[in-house]
């Protein structure tokens, strides 16, 4: 990771730039914080755990109160979703993600409080909440879903599977379904089973009380990679934001980052096999 992985270079800001909503031209007030600093600003605050008030003002980002205002604004106007989608279509045309399955999830993260919280299933005496995770057969996140931690994770099943948004980049119809799901036996529920089926989904799910399916631990490895480089952006480890809302901006914009730097590495790898074929 780099030493300022914040930093929000001209390629990612190509990206992202066009997705702003346009800022009003007779807006009162003295001139706002450009985008790309503010942006930054909400990059550092993510991968760090502190609260907005600590923002250092020596950055140049702006002050805390204006990163939160600035992401409160792009939420609402979808921008994170937005991108997540377009750069799940680029890996899509570039045949980096494995529709064969999915893989489903749903440890729990140190929390601070807020919405969407509940005691621990752990720890009574203690509030927290947890988030469940659905990615593809490679690891790329498709969904995440913040819950109160005592939500058990069959619950979230099918709203993880339904909220796999549409993914374009390839001839047809964009694809939102894998072929089958993993999970362990948290995920048991004949009901889901059946509903899955509806979708034309294999649920390849371990029984409570009998042993697990065969080589499934093996399959269901990269869910647990991918919630490691979700966590290492700390303010979701910790969560900070009270407001469930901007928790899940966060959200969006981390597993954003995560499709980002996979496309880069696809970029990379195939400007060297150019460069090589030269």
């Amino acid at each position: 990771m780099s030493t300022r992985p914040w930093i929000v270079n001209d390629d990612l800001w190509a990206l992202v730039e066009p997705l702003l909503p346009p800022w009003p031209e007779k807006a009162p007030g003295p001139r706002p914080v450009v985008d790309r600093l503010c942006l930054q600003g909400i990059l550092y605050v993510l991968y760090n755990d502190i609260a907005w008030q600590l923002l250092p003002q020596k950055l140049g980002f702006g002050s805390g109160q204006t990163c939160w205002r600035r992401l409160d604004r792009w939420r609402q106007a979808g921008v994170f979703d937005q991108l997540h989608r377009i750069l799940l279509a680029e890996l899509n045309a570039a045949r980096e993600l494995d529709w064969s399955r999915a893989c489903v999830d749903g440890p729990r993260p140190r929390e601070k409080g807020g919405a969407d919280t509940g005691p621990s299933p752990v720890d009574r005496r203690k509030t927290g909440s947890k988030h469940h995770l659905i990615c593809d057969g490679r690891g790329t996140p498709l969904k995440v879903i913040t819950t109160a931690a005592n939500v058990n994770d069959v619950t979230q099943t099918l709203a993880l599977v339904d909220g796999i948004p549409p993914v374009a980049g390839r001839p047809g119809r964009p694809r939102h379904h894998p072929d089958s799901l993993l999970g362990d036996k948290g995920y048991d529920s004949n009901p889901n089973r059946r509903e899955l089926r509806k979708r034309r989904i294999l649920p390849v799910i371990s029984r409570k009380g009998a042993p697990n399916i065969k080589g499934l631990g093996k399959l269901r490895y990269v869910v647990e990679q991918t919630f490691a480089l979700l966590h290492q952006f700390k303010n979701l480890a910790v969560r900070w934001e009270r407001r469930t809302e901007l928790h899940d901006a966060f959200v969006s914009l981390a597993r954003s980052l995560i499709c980002w730097k996979r496309l880069k590495k696809v970029r990379s790898s195939s400007e060297g096999q150019r460069l090589g074929a030269e």
